[in-house]
């Protein structure tokens, strides 16, 4: 099964509820494992995972997008390349051509193009992904843009590319999305099983959860299902919408000083309070429900 986890916000608590699912399910080393257990940190622009996971890196690969390179000897400077560029990446003005990296989304229209063949593709290195494992219970997998990059969502699918097993009958990948329900999101989201959102009882975790739930449900056709955290602050809002569109809440997790404390020293939750270990395994178990045809 993959699941993605994900919010309409940040700040809600999905990596806390991705890493402690994945250390829930993982087995204990030494025993053997009916279900192997993946993460993903999908959030490019901040991942955060790995600091409560602390993962020994064992792969490391820059990735990034096939960029236009102009062999003058060969261009014309007709214009094609431009016409048939969809995000204004290139200009041809008179004599020269501009090229705009940072709006290239490597699609390649030039290069089929070209009527001369004057353009080659390179890659231009936008980010680094790594993978590895945490003891010998998980695997884990990251990446993370480089500085001023924009263009999270290829490196979002290079990542799965990569990382995901390619069989996952009995294997459980958990993707951490970023915040926000953007392109980087939908790429997170797109051969998902299912989509357990983490949104908190809020009038601002409200609005954001419905866009995310529209985007999730409505336009990809996914299930959902919400984990509610910080449960006990705010209003009632957040379960009166669940109530009327149907959307199982699958657990709470109350708001409690010990989690921000073990938050705050980088202990995942499980750790701290052994007592929500096997809470989040009952989530697991209903997770399955829900992703089920």
């Amino acid at each position: 099964m993959i699941v993605a986890i994900a919010s309409g916000k940040g700040g809600t608590g999905k990596t806390t509820v991705a890493v402690n699912l994945a250390l829930s399910l993982a087995p204990d080393p030494g025993k053997p494992a009916s279900t192997s257990v993946h993460l993903l940190d999908c959030d490019v622009e901040e991942p955060n995972a790995a600091l409560f996971l602390h993962p020994e890196i064992q792969q490391r690969r820059a990735v990034g997008v096939l960029v236009p390179e102009i062999d003058f000897a060969k261009c014309t400077y007709c214009g094609r390349c431009a016409e048939v560029c969809q995000y204004n990446a290139i200009a041809v003005v008179q004599q020269k051509v501009l090229f705009f990296p940072e709006l290239c989304h490597g699609c390649g229209s030039c290069t089929l193009n070209c009527p001369e063949g004057a353009i080659r593709e390179r890659l231009r290195a936008s980010a680094v992904l790594e993978r590895g494992t945490v003891g010998q219970r998980l695997s884990f997998a990251q990446g993370t843009l480089n500085v001023g990059e924009a263009m999270a969502a290829p490196v979002i699918r290079q990542l799965k590319q990569w990382a995901i097993p390619k069989r996952t009958r009995r294997a459980l990948v958990i993707l951490d999305a970023p915040p926000g329900t953007a392109c980087p999101v939908v790429e997170v989201m797109s051969g998902c099983d299912m989509v357990l959102m983490v949104t908190e009882p809020t009038p601002f975790g409200l609005h954001d959860l419905r866009l995310a739930v529209q985007v999730a449900r409505g336009e990809m056709g996914l299930p959902v299902a919400v984990v509610i955290n910080r449960d006990g602050v705010g209003d009632r809002g957040v379960e009166s919408f669940c109530a009327a569109e149907d959307i199982p809440v699958l657990m709470r997790i109350p708001m409690d000083r010990r989690i921000a404390e073990a938050y705050s020293d980088g202990k995942p939750m499980v750790e701290a309070i052994p007592e929500y270990h096997p809470r989040f395994r009952e989530l697991y178990d209903r997770m399955r429900e829900v992703a089920a045809p």
